[in-house]
């Protein structure tokens, strides 16, 4: 007896792991392409909508700031022209004085205007980070639910494959399901406590 139960304990010692290892299932791709998401569902076209209107608005801020200061530049470089022209002496010294008074202002309003401008250009970019982010968070689970549906356990993004069949392909049924999921997302930029997201198709 005790010889029977030293066998069975050998036995269960030496039998490789991989026999208790629970085994793999095959891998079943489905593909997703989501720059075509990204550029045509409901919610995506109309933030892409409202977004390129703040890049208008901040291109005709832009000039309307930047035209003036054009005008003062040229102003200030043919007085500058004058002023060098001119005898020295106490006039001259004048002149200069001014002109560099007029050159300091001149300085601050650009510094200004450059700020401004800046600021619009942030503005917009993390909207557009905000407006991913939003959308990114409604597509995982999207793409979760159809690739389950579909049988698959892998999703892909369509740009990480070099050739795939039409078959593996669920662009379609994903965007259909996104439309249905959400029509529209706050078009304003990241709140304090968000960090921009970079979009991740499930399963990747």
């Amino acid at each position: 007896m005790t010889k029977i139960k030293l066998a069975l304990l050998a036995a269960a010692v030496f039998t490789p792991a991989a026999a208790f290892a629970q085994a793999v299932p095959p891998a079943v791709i489905a593909v997703v392409d989501t720059a075509r998401i990204f550029g045509t569902c409901t919610a995506c076209v109309a933030a892409n909508s409202q977004t390129q209107a703040l890049v208008t608005q901040a291109q005709t801020r832009a000039t309307a700031l930047g035209t003036p200061l054009q005008t003062q530049q040229q102003a200030l470089e043919t007085e500058a022209t004058r002023v060098r022209a001119m005898p020295d002496g106490a006039a001259k010294n004048t002149a200069a004085s001014t002109l560099n008074q007029r050159v300091q202002a001149f300085q601050a309003q650009q510094a200004s205007a450059q700020q401004e401008v800046e600021r619009l250009r942030n503005n917009i970019e993390s909207t557009r980070q905000n407006v991913l982010r939003q959308l990114s968070e409604k597509l995982n689970p999207v793409i979760t639910s159809v690739m389950t549906q579909r049988g698959a356990n892998i999703a892909m993004d369509q740009q990480a494959t070099l050739a795939a069949a039409k078959g593996v392909d669920v662009t379609d049924a994903v965007l259909a399901a996104l439309n249905q999921a959400v029509t529209s997302v706050s078009v304003t930029p990241l709140p304090a406590t968000a960090a921009p997201a970079t979009p991740r198709p499930a399963g990747r």
